[in-house]
C-alpha cells in the first residue's frame, strides 16, 4: 500500500477525507496541528478519528499562530453566530493551509511519500480563500518545484482534494458510506467547557444544514 499525508482536523470533513485515502488504499500518516486554537476539543476529537479509521501513524505538530492573531480562531475575539455570510469571516486564520500543506509536503517527503490528502470544500464552506480549487492547483505546482525528491524526479507530488466540489450533504452520504463515525468528530468553532458544540457558528450551520438535507441525525449533543 502507497503512504500518503492526510491532514486532520477532528471535523466531519477531514475525518471523511481519512477515511477515503483509506478506501483508495493507502497507509494514512495522519497529520494534525496543535495551532494555539481557543480549545483542544478538536485534537481529542483528531486523535479518536484516527485510531477509528486505522491511521499507521498519527502526529500532532505544535505551532502558536496565537502569537500573530488575525482570526477569532487564535485571538480573544467572539466567534460570529449570526449566519454564514458574505465575503471571508473573522474565523478565517491567515494562510493556514497554506501552513499545514507546506508541513504535510515536509513529512511526505521524509517518508517517501507522493500523495497527500486534505478535506477542503468550496461548495458549503465559510469562504476561506485557502479552500478554492486554485489555491490546491498552485500549492501542488509549488511542491513539485521546491522538493529534492521532486526536482531530482523521484516522485510527483500530488494533492489530493476529494471533497471540493462536494456540497455538505454529499460529504455526509460519503462519510456514511465509508463507515465514519460521526459521533467521534468535532466541527464547532466555539464549544462550551464540556465539549458541546455551539450550534449557532458557521461550522456548526453548514454540518447542521448537511446532515438535515442528507436527512441523517447528527449524533452530537448540541448547545442550542
Amino acid at each position: 500500500m502507497k503512504p500518503a499525508v492526510c491532514l486532520l482536523s477532528g471535523g466531519l470533513d477531514s475525518a471523511t477525507c481519512l477515511a477515503y485515502a483509506r478506501r483508495e488504499g493507502f497507509d494514512c500518516y495522519a497529520l494534525s496541528f496543535d495551532y494555539g486554537q481557543r480549545h483542544r476539543i478538536e485534537l481529542e476529537a483528531a486523535a479518536r478519528v484516527a485510531a477509528s479509521v486505522g491511521a499507521v501513524k498519527h502526529l500532532v505538530v505544535p505551532i502558536d499562530l496565537r502569537r500573530f492573531g488575525g482570526s477569532a480562531l487564535t485571538s480573544d475575539v467572539d466567534v460570529p453566530k449570526a449566519g454564514v455570510g458574505e465575503g471571508i469571516p473573522v474565523t478565517y486564520v491567515p494562510a493556514r493551509n497554506t501552513i499545514f500543506l507546506a508541513l504535510a509536503l515536509a513529512w511526505a517527503e521524509v517518508l517517501n511519500c507522493s500523495d497527500i490528502f486534505i478535506g477542503v470544500n468550496a461548495i458549503d464552506y465559510s469562504g476561506y480563500p485557502d479552500c478554492r480549487p486554485e489555491f490546491i492547483d498552485a500549492f501542488e505546482q509549488m511542491a513539485n518545484l521546491a522538493t529534492k525528491a521532486g526536482v531530482e524526479g523521484r516522485t510527483r507530488i500530488q494533492i489530493h482534494t476529494p471533497l471540493i466540489k462536494l456540497s455538505k450533504r454529499e460529504i455526509v452520504e460519503l462519510g456514511g458510506e465509508l463507515g465514519v463515525n460521526f459521533g467521534l468528530t468535532h466541527s464547532c468553532y466555539d464549544p462550551d467547557e464540556h465539549g458541546r458544540p455551539c450550534g449557532l457558528c458557521d461550522s456548526c450551520r453548514l454540518r447542521l444544514k448537511g446532515f438535515t438535507d442528507a436527512e441523517l441525525p447528527d449524533p452530537l449533543e448540541y448547545q442550542q
